[in-house]
């Protein structure tokens, strides 16, 4: 949940609203074990809404995490369960492991599991082991957040954890999440055929037209994004980042705009649904709400690169503040009519 400007020479084709795409051979890389959890995010993606969530309770100063507590999650989902049935996280350590299992206990449709590091021995095997654990409602596992971007490790070094990762849980379907350019480069082609779904980071607040156009341009952008993105991979693509904070206001960020960028999001995302519909498979194409809450405590944080500090900017993403009051695009949000939770299976050995 590291969101910084991204230095990206755009296209045209990806600003102006229906420019058309070029075609392209896809790359493909779904397992054949990982399909049943393949065939669960798509109806995810299609039936449910996402959310990208981090527990209130925790948090971190100058890299010193603190320990979320259950109770804590269980509360924040408590709020975020009649409108959001889907969530993304960030880590499987500190006690973010437990967000599954509780998420299951409140009926949640999915959950796609974020390790922070990847190549960390004891987060990975703590996330697989959550997955394991809650086979009804774990439908993937993101191996790392702007890994690439930040240059924590390169090409190779994912390409071999994907594979590795594949030996060990061939169930669990596999993605990793970079901003929208890093999987468009050349170099990302062995990447792509890794992995069962894409995990895409689409911020129009980052543009440099975006202080003055209007939210119907700010949505068009991450609508023609993904279609770029489906001409080079061909599985289901879900943006997990897109938003627009709400201060502060001399950025132009206010609660005003980032109600009016969600429901112009979802109307446009709703309008391609028919296109989906004769596809082989619906669900192909979802966005993720970013995120669940405010987190001040980030303007105390490391920033996203060494020697860099986080923008103000960044305690704001939350559609529900730090103390889990709604801000008024929820209000906007119909709740979900989906609410029983799905059947409990056999633990995955």
């Amino acid at each position: 949940m590291r969101c910084v400007v991204h230095a990206v020479a755009l296209w045209a084709a990806l600003f102006l609203p229906g420019a058309p795409v070029q075609a392209a051979q896809p790359s493909c890389g779904q397992y054949a074990p990982a399909a049943p959890a393949v065939k669960r995010l798509r109806d995810a993606m299609a039936r449910g809404r996402f959310i990208a969530f981090q527990p209130t309770s925790l948090q971190a100063t100058n890299g010193q995490l603190t320990h979320a507590d259950p109770e804590s999650i269980r509360a924040d989902l408590q709020v975020l369960r009649p409108r959001f049935d889907s969530l993304i996280t960030y880590g499987s350590n500190s006690g973010a492991e437990a967000i599954p299992e509780i998420a299951a206990s409140l009926g949640f449709r999915a959950v796609i599991i974020g390790i922070w590091n990847p190549f960390n021995a004891t987060e990975l095997s703590a996330a697989i082991t959550a997955a394991k654990k809650n086979p009804t409602v774990v439908v993937g596992l993101s191996l790392g957040n702007e890994m690439l971007f930040f240059r924590r490790h390169g090409t190779a070094d994912l390409v071999t954890l994907l594979d590795t990762v594949h030996a060990q849980a061939p169930q669990l379907a596999l993605s990793t999440t970079e901003p929208f350019q890093m999987f468009e480069a050349p170099e990302a082609a062995p990447i792509l055929q890794r992995l069962d779904f894409l995990l895409a980071i689409v911020h129009p607040v980052f543009q440099p037209w975006f202080p003055t156009a209007p939210d119907s341009n700010a949505a068009q952008f991450v609508v023609n994004v993904v279609s770029d993105l489906a001409a080079s991979y061909c599985g289901p693509i879900l943006v997990k980042e897109t938003g627009i904070p709400t201060a502060p206001g001399e950025k132009g960020f206010t609660e005003k705009r980032q109600a009016a960028f969600y429901m112009e999001l979802q109307r446009r995302f709703s309008a391609v649904a028919p296109a989906q519909a004769s596809a082989a498979s619906a669900g192909d194409r979802a966005f993720a709400y970013f995120a669940a809450f405010d987190a001040p405590w980030r303007l105390n944080d490391g920033g996203p690169a060494p020697g860099q500090r986080p923008a103000p900017e960044e305690a704001h993403w939350g559609l529900f503040d730090e103390q889990r009051r709604p801000k008024p695009v929820v209000a906007a949000i119909p709740l979900l009519t989906y609410r029983s939770s799905p059947p409990r299976e056999t633990q995955v050995q």
